[in-house]
């Protein structure tokens, strides 16, 4: 494969290929090390600076819906009367299998059954913890990770489809920066994003081995070992680079769209072998919850449980989603050119925060009524996490087929995150260019999945929890700065006609 630098940026390009080469060789040359390493430093970032986390998720969702009142929100990303380039269908499945489709796999039961269990206030498993592990599942996974999405995604698409800037992060901040977006200061926003983006990304991935290798074990009795777990990971990234050489209409594109469905048809299998009525009186009852107590959830975090709780759960999922922002909200902006930004922002927020907490119903709300009658899906996860979503659909019909198909859509919600990841780096690091040298995607593709594997071997879920809190810290004041750039454009743009 002949390397064409015509596109690569090269002051993004080697640090960040430096950088990520020095901490995989740490972790590799001294894993244990690395190890206490990264968990000090995350333990650090909670208690100093856990505050700061909270405040960034909730000034990205308030300023979101800022950005999508009066006349703002008719301003479109690209030229004006520029249709779409993808049509809705295909845009939501691009945002949801990229955003969060091995999270909500990972977590869809296990999540809810843990806070039940072992809940942040008061005690467990009393019905009052039930429908607290619901809310607190849905405020970690709702619209506030989407906020912070609709925040990046909408300030890269409006700079580069409106503006005619790149589209990378750097361009986000032309209003503050100037000329110097194109020198030092750009160069460094976009390797801090790419640093968040390949560790975020890590993370997910991480997650993702650990639940096939749990469903590989259930059905034909293979090993749950790091080294099975790395084998898979090394399979699933073959299939990202395929998907990522073939680009985003012919690879990307059609891979969500498989798996929106494949997902969809196991989330009504659930829904229609599980108990069904619970389900439906359920949703409104959790949505209501929800909203209730999203304002208490965001404005004081303290409330949620002590520092431990903290770290592995809230702080972990602010950090997750602000270190994925790069990564996410590049890709967003890059399928959707010719959108207002009320149809992009009410669509980024509502949709997937919608479907997540169906999602959350379906498996959470069904694994807990079925641990009522003695099931034991609480024993289960409380064991092994990873097997969250295969305990319940041990308790439906079918379950040796429906637990193949969710290892399935696993699979290929971590092609499509790793793909969509490997995208969007090689577009950071060709200064946004939009159309990559393949052998950048290529190299990227296979460095995501080095870094999965290292951090799983140096230290397990522990690990991939450190990496996403220590990345998320890199990119939390850059996400601020990117609100009061895009505040001061949208505010000096003229809208007539818009």
């Amino acid at each position: 494969m002949k390397a064409d630098w015509s596109s690569v940026e090269p002051a993004v390009f080697l640090p960040s290929a430096g950088v990520v080469v020095a901490v995989l060789a740490f972790g590799v040359v001294d894993p244990e090390l690395a190890k206490h390493f990264f968990l000090g430093l995350q333990d650090w970032i909670v208690s100093r600076l856990g505050w700061l986390f909270v405040a960034s998720t909730a000034l990205c969702l308030v300023f979101s819906l800022w950005t999508a009142l009066g006349a703002r929100g008719r301003i479109r990303l690209g030229p004006e009367g520029e249709a779409p380039s993808f049509g809705l269908p295909s845009w939501f499945a691009m945002l949801f299998s990229a955003g969060m489709g091995i999270g909500i796999m990972f977590y869809g039961v296990a999540e809810p059954v843990l806070h039940y269990a072992s809940p942040p206030s008061g005690p467990g498993g009393t019905p009052e913890a039930a429908r607290q592990a619901m809310s607190t599942t849905f405020f970690h996974w709702g619209l506030h990770a989407w906020g912070v999405y609709a925040v990046m995604g909408l300030a890269i698409a409006y700079f580069g489809h409106r503006k005619g800037l790149p589209l990378a992060v750097r361009s986000t901040l032309e209003p503050l920066l100037g000329d110097r977006i194109h020198g030092l200061p750009g160069h460094l926003v976009d390797i801090v994003a790419v640093f968040g983006t390949l560790f975020g990304l890590a993370t997910s991935l991480g997650l993702g081995a650990m639940q096939i290798n749990a469903g590989l074990h259930r059905l034909f009795g293979a090993p749950e070992a790091t080294g099975v777990q790395v084998a898979i990971i090394a399979v699933i990234t073959a299939g990202a680079t395929m998907s990522v050489v073939l680009g985003l209409e012919r690879g990307i594109c059609r891979l969500s769209q498989l798996n929106v469905v494949l997902a969809t048809a196991l989330l009504l299998f659930v829904a229609v072998a599980g108990p069904t009525a619970a389900l439906l009186m359920a949703l409104p009852q959790h949505i209501v919850d929800y909203a209730l107590a999203i304002i208490p959830l965001s404005t004081g975090y303290s409330q949620l449980g002590d520092d431990g709780w903290q770290k592995s759960w809230t702080l972990f999922y602010w950090a997750w989603w602000i270190a994925w922002s790069p990564f996410v909200g590049t890709f967003i902006a890059r399928i959707s050119r010719g959108r207002t930004i009320r149809e992009f922002v009410l669509g980024v927020l509502l949709v997937p925060s919608l479907v997540s907490c169906v999602w959350f119903t379906v498996f959470g709300w069904s694994a807990l009524q079925l641990d009522a009658q003695g099931a034991g899906i609480v024993a289960a996860v409380e064991a092994d996490i990873s097997t969250g979503i295969y305990a319940l659909l041990d308790q439906l019909p079918l379950a040796g087929m429906t637990s193949l198909l969710a290892a399935i859509v696993i699979a290929i919600f971590f092609v499509t995150s790793s793909d969509s990841g490997s995208f969007v780096v090689d577009m950071l690091t060709s200064g946004g260019h939009p159309d990559p040298p393949v052998w950048q995607r290529v190299f990227w593709a296979v460095s995501e999945g080095v870094v999965a594997a290292v951090l799983l071997v140096s230290g397990g879920l522990a690990a991939l929890q450190s990496a996403a809190i220590n990345t998320g810290l890199l990119f939390c004041v850059i996400l601020i700065l990117v609100c009061v750039g895009l505040g001061r454009a949208l505010l000096q743009e003229r809208t007539t006609g818009a």
